[in-house]
């Protein structure tokens, strides 16, 4: 069973202080295909790190069990995604469990109902993988479940709350320790006002906020627009309009500033801690965040946000 407990007692009241201390325990994904590009996860990433690994549709989930392996092998904590729309049914994920838990040691998973529009199989969203109750014979407590601040353009908000609290009664009856994790966000914001309307409704599991890794705006944009990301995108479209800033990077400091005030002064917040989309490359969001844990940065004078102070390019 899991909880929001808010943010610590004596969280610091520095703004600096309070920035490097959210982030502190930072989570990040890489993939099937982009784990080739990576000669050794140590290279950019503390050791014990927990790294989600996606299903790429259509892919093979062997794809999956091979990279967090991998992951394992090299120290870090794998947390694969598994997809309930696109596995043919409960033997397929049996198997996929069993293979995870065998070859990469793996206690820890993202159930999502996964980005395919047809279900391949018999499931069709993550209620349906938990409710066969093969994570627990499997060994596997901890689950990560989706989440979205600014809603889901397939989804109606109605289904998205009442998922949401089968997922809260599913972690109170059973011994899952849930978690969520969102989609990729620009704006503090909308985080907030959603954060205390699902806590009104009953949301006690706690959340971590996707953020964006390093990337240009065009390519923000891009990946913002396919995942139907909602109003914090409009700062982005304001750029965008100004043609010579369309490959600036963008790094997510206001997004991170804004949350680490609202953990840090309001103990009701259920944000507990960051996972970054690495939508530029592993390697430079990696970088950054490591320099925002290590104190590596500026703030910047109008308060709104940080500035690393190394050379991430």
């Amino acid at each position: 069973m899991s909880s929001a407990e808010g943010s610590t007692a004596g969280a610091p009241t520095d703004p600096a202080a309070r920035i490097r201390t959210f982030m502190t325990g930072w989570s990040i994904e890489t993939t099937p295909k982009g784990d080739e590009k990576i000669t050794d996860y140590n290279e950019h990433l503390p050791k014990g790190t927990k790294v989600a690994v996606t299903f790429l549709p259509g892919s093979d989930y062997r794809d999956t069990v091979r990279v967090a392996a991998r992951l394992r092998r090299e120290g870090f904590e794998p947390a694969p995604h598994i997809p309930a729309r696109s596995l043919k049914g409960r033997d397929e994920l049996n198997d996929f469990l069993a293979r995870l838990r065998g070859e990469a040691d793996v206690h820890q998973v993202v159930a999502l109902g996964g980005a395919v529009d047809t279900p391949v199989g018999e499931f069709d969203n993550a209620m349906e993988l938990l409710d066969t109750g093969l994570f627990d014979q499997h060994g596997i407590g901890k689950i990560g479940v989706a989440g979205h601040p600014e809603g889901n353009p397939d989804v109606s908000d109605e289904a998205i709350m009442r998922a949401l609290k089968w997922k809260n009664q599913f972690a109170e009856r059973t011994d899952g320790e849930l978690y969520i994790v969102t989609q990729f966000i620009f704006d503090a914001d909308p985080v907030i006002a959603w954060d205390k309307q699902i806590q009104a409704e009953g949301n006690k599991l706690p959340i971590h906020i996707g953020a964006p890794g390093l990337a240009t705006i065009k390519t923000l944009l891009n990946y913002a627009r396919w995942a139907g990301i909602g109003n914090s995108m409009n700062f982005l479209v304001r750029q965008a309009k100004q043609v010579h800033k369309l490959m600036s990077t963008k790094a997510p400091d206001g997004l991170i500033n804004g949350l680490a005030k609202y953990w840090a002064e309001d103990p009701a917040c259920g944000v507990e801690r960051v996972h970054v989309y690495p939508l530029g490359g592993l390697r430079k969001s990696a970088a950054w965040a490591n320099a925002v844990v290590d104190g590596d940065f500026t703030l910047n004078k109008d308060g709104g946000g940080f500035t690393v102070n190394r050379d991430i390019s």
